[in-house]
């Protein structure tokens, strides 16, 4: 037998390289399952779950009469939504928020695709399974572009859109705070997400947090009423950048049939956002749906956060208009 001592150099230092980088990963594995079970336990599912074709959905309700279904955006969940929008609309609405397929504790079964019009379809599903007919829809930046999605394709199960920073057009480069989401390898974001992605979240925290949040504050107690901490979990990064690479495919098909849209659509957009730019995407889809109300006010991306109340009542005045063909509206 060949010892360690009879072999080349080289060969040795190599063999010892390969086995402190194994080490390594193995050490960073256990320190990401060690953070998403901490997580898990601080943070447990405050709904409950909902099987569907190709995902289990997890779901929460607050309230009774119309139903106004809440879709969270890219890496998110509905703490997004529960962190203040849904107590200050459930003395008037059956408020709905679900976790989108793979995102926050709601599962996506695997080789069921990420696209927009797969999760359209589940979360019709999940409409048929609570007795929901059709609904008044709010979508927060990617749940922006689900929610056209849904209006689109099942037409009758959307009887208005509330639309809060939504991505209505690709933009031109991933924003900052997303870039490592675009790992195209399916095997290495698995390696990434298993090993690397906890440790940069934590270690890149404060900026990407920043650029998400900016120019607003990004709230004290975000980590864990908004959730924040979810991003540790390796679950949500593998979602969110099954999401997003979906992306390309999906939004030119939606993009050209917004002319199609008949139902009241309301768009919110803050003018500092830092995600996606609101004159592409705010005033330029009001520009493809003229009966479009658009509303601007000064704040960041975050808005279901940052600004709750406001965002509460512009889904209120949206929900109560629903009557295509009013002004748009750029106060």
């Amino acid at each position: 037998m060949t010892s360690l001592s009879s072999l080349p150099t080289a060969i040795v230092v190599i063999v010892a390289v390969v086995l402190a980088a194994l080490a390594l990963l193995l050490l960073l594995a256990l320190l990401t399952r060690t953070l998403a079970s901490r997580v898990e336990e601080a943070l447990p599912p405050a709904g409950r779950f909902v099987d569907v074709p190709g995902a289990r959905l997890h779901v929460r309700e607050w309230g009774l009469g119309q139903p106004v279904l809440l879709l969270h955006g890219l890496a998110g969940h509905m703490a997004h939504y529960s962190y203040g929008v849904a107590g200050k609309l459930s003395d008037q609405f059956r408020v709905i928020a679900v976790d989108r397929p793979g995102s926050g504790y709601s599962l996506r079964d695997p080789g069921t695709p990420a696209d927009l019009r797969t999760q359209a379809k589940a979360i019709v599903s999940l409409m048929d399974a609570l007795h929901v007919p059709s609904a008044f829809v709010v979508g927060h930046s990617l749940g922006g572009a689900l929610a056209l999605t849904l209006a689109l394709h099942h037409p009758s199960r959307v009887s208005g859109l509330a639309l809060v920073a939504p991505l209505t057009d690709l933009p031109g480069d991933v924003p900052a705070a997303f870039r490592a989401l675009t790992i195209a390898s399916p095997w290495v974001r698995k390696l990434v997400a298993w090993t690397l992605a906890a440790p940069l979240t934590i270690l890149r925290g404060k900026p990407v947090l920043e650029q998400v949040f900016g120019p607003e504050a990004v709230p004290a107690d975000f980590a864990t009423r908004g959730g924040g901490l979810m991003s540790l979990r390796p679950s949500q990064f593998l979602a969110a950048a099954a999401d997003l690479q979906a992306l390309p495919d999906a939004m030119p098909a939606i993009v050209a049939r917004y002319g199609e849209l008949r139902l009241p659509v309301s768009i919110l957009y803050a003018r500092g956002d830092r995600i996606l730019d609101h004159k592409a995407n705010g005033h330029g889809f009001v520009e493809k749906v003229p009966h479009a109300r658009l509303r601007i006010v000064d704040g960041g991306h975050m808005l279901p956060v940052t600004q709750a109340e406001v965002t509460a009542e512009f889904i209120r005045e949206a929900a109560s208009a629903l009557t295509p063909g009013a002004d748009v509206r750029t106060a």
